[in-house]
């Protein structure tokens, strides 16, 4: 256990898990670690979030509004925030996303769930967190010129880019309002599939949201739907974003600003994954940037887009375009 964080006996310790069984997991594109926690039948999941690079208090603040708000995120058993130290209830191992490899069948189903637990967060008031503005929104997308243009060697106009999604991006801002609770990850990855049904529709519960605010509700849909890491059908994705619409009661708008958010995100993640593979040595996440590069072409064919449209046509050849992404060095 010599790979163990310092501190890690002594917090199980206090939390009265002295004794427990560490079994380390598979982190994430943080810093943070997570740990199995076993005594005799009882299992926790430990997560380490050190700081300076991480704070487990925006963590421990949502997790805590879920779960007053009738959501399904873990209960917290104990915290130490200023270690880094956070011990929750264990939601198992079926990540939707794993569980869909092996029940295709599913996939359908459990899409279903996860739509309709947005519409039911939705409905309630936004929690306590900041807001989805524009300058969030601003240098989320800015990843895109930071990172992936230099990596493949263009010379981006910056300043127009800029000014592109302002220009795209004022309209949704102004409707936005009051807004709803944006998770940010909402995917298959960060769902975890409770209880025995299966066809998918069991109880659906949440991980990885301490990066909350408060913005437009076709965001999470895009994170969902256009998922960076699994392959969503666009049958599939045209069938939810209708039942979101539906069940919502959304305006005229929203499919624009559905396209508008589905652009910003994925230009964020295609700037997200370069720096973790220039900066992290994660080069692993170079694999997934084709399938986030297609769906913000489809994505840039919505007229709401137009401005950033006419900058990705401007200054991103096409033999790239049509590479997905192109070579990244």
């Amino acid at each position: 256990m010599t790979d163990l964080p310092d501190g890690i006996e002594k917090f199980l310790d206090a939390a009265g898990w002295a004794g427990a069984d560490i079994a380390p997991l598979a982190g994430d594109a943080s810093f943070r670690r997570y740990f199995r926690i076993v005594k005799g039948a009882e299992r926790a999941m430990l997560m380490f979030a050190p700081p300076p690079e991480e704070d487990p208090a925006p963590f421990l603040q949502v997790a805590k509004w879920l779960s007053a708000n009738g959501q399904r995120g873990p209960q917290i058993i104990a915290e130490d925030a200023a270690a880094g130290w956070v011990l929750t209830e264990d939601f198992g191992n079926d990540r939707m996303r794993d569980w869909l490899d092996s029940n295709p069948q599913g996939e359908e189903n459990a899409y279903t769930a996860a739509i309709d637990a947005l519409v039911s967060l939705h409905r309630r008031d936004p929690g306590p967190f900041g807001p989805y503005d524009m300058p969030t929104y601003q240098r989320e997308a800015r990843l895109f010129t930071e990172w992936y243009c230099p990596a493949v060697g263009l010379q981006a106009d910056v300043d127009g880019f800029d000014t592109a999604w302002e220009e795209t991006l004022a309209p949704l801002i102004a409707r936005q309002s009051p807004g709803v609770t944006v998770l940010r990850d909402y995917h298959a990855e960060n769902i975890m599939l409770l209880g025995p049904a299966p066809d998918g529709s069991a109880e659906q519960g949440l991980i990885d949201f301490q990066d909350a605010l408060v913005g437009h509700p076709a965001y999470d849909l895009v994170s969902l739907l256009q998922d960076a890491r699994r392959e969503v059908p666009v049958d599939l994705e045209a069938k939810m974003l209708d039942r979101y619409v539906r069940a919502s009661g959304a305006d005229e708008y929203f499919h624009a600003d559905y396209a508008v958010l589905g652009a910003q995100r994925n230009a964020k993640i295609v700037g997200i994954f370069t720096r973790l593979h220039k900066r992290d040595g994660k080069s692993r996440y170079l694999d997934f940037i084709p399938r986030v590069w297609d769906a913000m072409e489809r994505d840039l064919k919505h007229p709401a887009l137009a401005p950033v449209a006419a900058w990705f046509n401007a200054n991103i050849p096409a033999i790239t375009r049509e590479s997905s992404g192109g070579t990244i060095a």
